[in-house]
């Protein structure tokens, strides 16, 4: 045992919660803005904008998401260089592989991919080739084998959502809002959960408020200790940056969730919020305002999903607006805030639990 001990420190292999569940869960949250969340933005301008290039550029970033979060769950394991470039098949395939569950598909694979890339790392003359042979034979091995249960697991999660949309609006707006804004924040796709279940209409708007109320509602609440630059990586990129504080204390997250029960049943029983543009906006929350973006094109112009479950066009009216900077921006960040407050008082929320490490 003495000897394996040795082994694993000469290689800088560390097996506990901290190692794995926070610093390669924080660096994978990062890896998927620099990839998915950035690219969104991007390739969302350039819709608008109608400039054909940022909508390509934005286009490529999103699509190297995978490689770009085992990169840099390799790079928080302190992993060598051939094991670090190795994992970027490694996180294609178990993001490819994992579907909805694809970024924690991307977790759990690029770590015992990592793990084993640094154990024959620099351990024969020949390692040019055993070490990226065995990270890449071990990670896509993997992902062929436990992603697509890792896929279904997330699709249950998608079921209990759908499940959720068939409730009365009050308790469809509390269910909804807060699953999908907890979906948004772990390590799965909110966005692709709600393209599979096409989510749009008022079971749209309510997964809006709840994407909304983590975004904004971290954004807000961890201001004291990120300032601007966290307040715009959570705020217009993703919640799941504070995955990593979260495992830490699990409390930081009851604001958000407690803002997204109130906001829910707001958007679908008070302001009538529907999201009728594509369904994968249900689910992106502020992310590039696609959400915001998605209420409004709706308005004018449904998409064919929500035109099938009965959507069609209307003239927004004044109530209209209101609701939706209210639920997407304003509820959100005066709630949290408040909520914070309340929680830094008790104790529950000390001084540092929400910091990023963002530089």
């Amino acid at each position: 045992m003495s000897k394996v001990k040795a082994f694993l420190k000469r290689k800088n292999i560390e097996i506990s919660a901290k190692r794995y569940g926070i610093d390669a869960l924080s660096a994978m949250a990062q890896g998927l803005f620099c990839s998915l969340l950035i690219g969104t933005i991007i390739r969302t301008l350039g819709q608008q904008l109608h400039v054909q290039l940022l909508v390509d550029v934005g286009t490529y970033a999103m699509s190297v998401s995978g490689p770009a979060m085992a990169v840099a769950i390799g790079y928080a394991l302190k992993a060598d260089a051939m094991v670090l470039f190795s994992l970027a098949a490694v996180g294609w395939a178990a993001n490819a592989e994992g579907g909805a569950g694809g970024p924690l598909a991307v977790l759990i694979i690029a770590i015992v991919a990592a793990e084993c890339g640094k154990a024959v790392s620099k351990e024969t003359k020949i390692d040019i080739l055993v070490t990226p042979a065995v990270t890449i034979l071990v990670g896509v091995v993997l992902a062929k084998w436990i992603a697509p249960p890792i896929g279904v697991a997330a699709g249950a999660f998608g079921k209990l959502i759908q499940t959720a949309t068939a409730l009365q609006p009050f308790w469809m707006g509390i269910a909804v809002s807060v699953l999908v804004g907890i979906a948004l924040t772990l390590p799965i796709s909110s966005a692709a959960i709600c393209q599979v279940l096409f989510l749009t209409g008022l079971a749209g708007g309510a997964a809006v408020a709840g994407c909304c109320a983590n975004m904004v509602g971290f954004a807000v609440l961890s201001f004291r200790e990120n300032r601007w630059g966290g307040l715009v990586a959570q705020g217009l990129g993703t919640s799941m940056l504070q995955m990593g504080n979260i495992v830490r204390n699990p409390r930081i997250w009851l604001p958000a969730i407690l803002t997204s029960a109130i906001t829910g049943p707001l958007a679908t029983c008070v302001f009538q919020l529907q999201m009728n543009g594509a369904p994968i906006n249900s689910g992106m929350g502020t992310c590039g305002l696609c959400g915001q973006i998605g209420v409004i094109t709706g308005w004018f112009s449904p998409s064919e999903e929500a035109i099938a479950n009965g959507a069609s066009a209307i003239t927004p009216a004044a109530m209209d607006w209101i609701g939706l900077v209210l639920i997407c921006f304003v509820l959100p960040a005066v709630l949290t805030w408040l909520f914070g407050l309340l929680f830094r008082k008790l104790g529950w929320i000390r001084e540092g639990d929400l910091k990023l490490q963002l530089k």
